[in-house]
């Protein structure tokens, strides 16, 4: 992947509540040196409504706004609108949104805002639950693991929600994934979202190291094993359909993904070749994307 200069300019400050080794912390963090100042950022209910720190103060030093849990992609809306109205295109709009906030309880204002092409950026800040209220199961979270309401003895029984194939079948301009582990390749995409206009949205994968049952010193690690045994590939969409790959050379097993996590230390061998099954059937389905 090609190297790109980190911008030395911080607009996370110090003194954030977020645990150690949190992805989304690190997340946060390259995602606000590629914005730069001139951003207003729309949180959604989520652990990013905690982490800045309790009203007065905040660890950011952008414009931020919270927003109801359903609202994400309605609030942007609007304040794009107020923004053009003054006559201000140049402030970005970016809404940071958790998979619970995205993939769930806020698919319908996301969706009703891509369908209507709204300029703005969308970023899911996808931990696979619902942990900012107790590692809940949310339709992010993978098959089989396990939370606290799909307990070792009944883990979860359904896949991961597609949400780029969603985002796809709106044809809005721009889609892509990213994770902590791949620095350039996020800010390079973060830069090419910011040059287009309508809604981009970028699915970033975001380890947390209580509720995936993981050491906080293996954050990046587990996100970088994520993307080379392709459980979460790196890839763009242009349009809804022109899809671009950042294929990943050093290809390894998904059991040297899932024996990091305690919440897969339940799993068979059986069950562990299943998801590896599952897992190479949806590589081959975005190649032949790739291909078309």
């Amino acid at each position: 992947m090609k190297k790109i200069p980190i911008p030395i300019e911080e607009n996370l400050g110090r003194g954030h509540l977020a645990c150690a080794g949190c992805g989304a912390a690190i997340g946060m963090r390259l995602v606000l040196k590629a914005l730069g100042e001139r951003v207003v950022m729309v949180f959604p209910a989520s652990c990013w409504s905690i982490i800045p720190g309790f009203w007065p103060y905040s660890s950011f030093r952008v414009t931020a706004i919270h927003a109801g849990f359903v609202t994400g992609g309605a609030t942007a809306s609007g304040i794009r609108a107020a923004l053009d109205v003054k006559g201000d295109d140049e402030t970005l709009v970016v809404v940071w949104g958790g998979d619970g906030g995205t993939f769930d309880i806020g698919l319908q204002a996301l969706s009703g805002a891509a369908e209507r092409n709204e300029d703005f950026i969308y970023i899911c800040n996808d931990n696979e639950g619902y942990m900012n209220t107790g590692t809940q199961r949310s339709s992010a979270t993978p098959l089989m693991a396990w939370t606290t309401t799909t307990p070792v003895a009944q883990p979860k029984e359904n896949p991961k929600k597609d949400i780029m194939a969603i985002m796809a079948d709106h044809q809005i301009p721009y889609a892509a994934t990213a994770t902590i582990a791949y620095p350039e390749d996020l800010l390079r995409k973060m830069e090419k979202a910011k040059g287009i206009r309508g809604t981009r949205f970028i699915h970033l994968l975001s380890p947390c190291p209580p509720g995936w049952r993981i050491p906080s010193e293996i954050c990046v690690k587990i996100s970088r094993l994520a993307v080379r045994s392709r459980v979460f590939p790196l890839y763009e969409i242009e349009k809804g359909r022109i899809y671009t790959l950042q294929e990943e050379k050093r290809v390894v097993p998904v059991k040297e993904y899932l024996k990091l996590q305690g919440r897969f230390g339940h799993l068979s061998n059986s069950q562990i070749e299943e998801i590896q099954r599952r897992v190479d059937e949806s590589w081959d389905r975005l190649q032949r994307k790739a291909r078309c």
